[in-house]
């Protein structure tokens, strides 16, 4: 099929992806809430002629060693991923992609986050980029295809997925089903990066016990919230020596501080003058490939064992909500050089590059053996932001590339 061809096609359709996007936008669907905005893609691409099957979600995946639980009580019962396919020359190499439905709430200083708008060639709204966005882009390359009759070189396969940002719950369930592939597509805004090597991520949570008491009774009282603030400086210090034990990584190595610590939820007290008697600290610390997940919570562990005394630890509890190893794909595999050929057929500018997030690559590269990278339309930098938005031309020019690959990919990847 002429290059020029598709692109036309792409051009024409854009408007259907813009409007289909703008419906998504309008479900808040964080993650446990995610139904209707399924119910909406289901029906979508139901629509255009693919075989869509909703796989039903159990509370049977809590007990899965590697389930992800910052938010507690969620429940599964009637909820689902999609399974999308489009069936490809018999024989040919089966491609896989993988996005996910759930977005964060809204940001502060956010106003109307669930009505979309569009301004200067973007939508904007909460999920624009991440990831609904590139769910309208599934959904304008399997639209093109189908119009311009052009065969995939292979099985097309599409997992639209519930809770990626909560750890990865959804595609979790998915990688449970066995599913087979000789190449996966991550799609998450990648700003015209080919990501390669994905940095991995423990979320950890802290609870700690004190004894309460009047202002005026320091030596009788333990401050929780105290001991909180002297784990934050423990963690900072080891964190800070296990970025530069994790130096010489050459995707990573350009960038200062590619897996970062963040301490996100501080919760204690209920008076000014009163020591808490319990404090619990939430947060999330990056890794890259040098180490494991395994590695890193026992290494915390570890630190605050050999920063505090005995009886700091008695009363402190370190637990883990999310783990996640990295995801490497060698960037001289032949999955990304053949995405970077047809990117230069394309003449989409494209490049090699790590991502300094977590998301789900892991779960289909590490557990299903299936060689897998991260690409998307958009851009990380405005993602969980107030100005949350993705560029119509980002989500045309990024459909080409990958559409130009379905087509062209089993000669490529063998």
């Amino acid at each position: 099929m002429p290059q020029t061809n598709l692109r036309n096609i792409i051009t024409r359709l854009l408007p259907d992806a813009e409007r289909f996007l703008c419906d998504l936008i309008r479900f808040p669907s964080t993650p446990g809430q995610e139904k209707k905005a399924m119910d909406c893609a289901f029906e979508t691409f139901r629509k255009l002629g693919l075989t869509v099957e909703k796989i039903p979600l159990s509370d049977a995946i809590k007990s899965d060693p590697d389930y992800s639980d910052p938010i507690p009580d969620i429940s599964y019962d009637g909820r689902y991923n999609l399974r999308i396919t489009l069936p490809g020359n018999a024989g040919g190499k089966r491609l896989l992609f993988n996005t996910h439905m759930d977005v964060v709430p809204p940001s502060g200083g956010m106003t109307d986050a669930w009505t979309p708008r569009v301004k200067d060639g973007a939508v904007f709204g909460r999920g624009a980029c991440d990831a609904k966005g590139q769910v309208a882009l599934l959904y304008l390359i399997f639209k093109a295809l189908k119009e311009s009759a052009a065969q995939p070189a292979g099985d097309l396969v599409a997992h639209v997925v519930v809770e990626e940002e909560n750890g990865g719950n959804g595609t979790l369930a998915m990688a449970r089903t066995g599913e087979r592939a000789d190449a996966c597509i991550v799609l998450e805004p990648s700003d015209g990066k080919l990501f390669a090597s994905i940095r991995g991520a423990v979320w950890f949570r802290l609870v700690f016990t004190g004894l309460a008491g009047h202002s005026g009774q320091a030596g009788s009282t333990r401050s929780a919230l105290l001991m909180a603030r002297d784990a934050i400086a423990i963690l900072e210090k080891y964190h800070a020596d296990l970025l530069a034990a994790s130096r010489g990584l050459p995707l990573f190595d350009p960038f200062p501080n590619p897996m970062p610590i963040t301490f996100g939820k501080l919760e204690a007290g209920n008076w000014p003058a009163a020591a808490p008697s319990r404090a619990v600290l939430e947060g999330v610390l990056g890794l890259l490939p040098n180490k494991t997940r395994e590695q890193v919570c026992e290494g915390m562990r570890q630190a605050l064992a050999q920063g505090t005394s005995e009886a700091f630890m008695k009363n402190t509890a370190l637990s883990f909500m999310y783990r996640h190893d990295s995801s490497v794909t060698d960037p001289n595999h032949a999955l990304p050089q053949a995405i970077l050929q047809t990117a230069r057929q394309t003449g989409v500018p494209l490049e090699i590059s790590a991502m300094t997030a977590s998301c789900d690559a892991w779960l289909y590269n590490n557990q299903l053996n299936i060689p897998t990278v991260v690409c998307g339309a958009g851009t990380l930098k405005v993602a969980h932001s107030k100005d949350e938005h993705l560029a119509l031309k980002d989500l045309a020019s990024t459909a080409e590339l990958l559409a130009a690959f379905a087509v062209n990919n089993s000669p490529l990847i063998n």
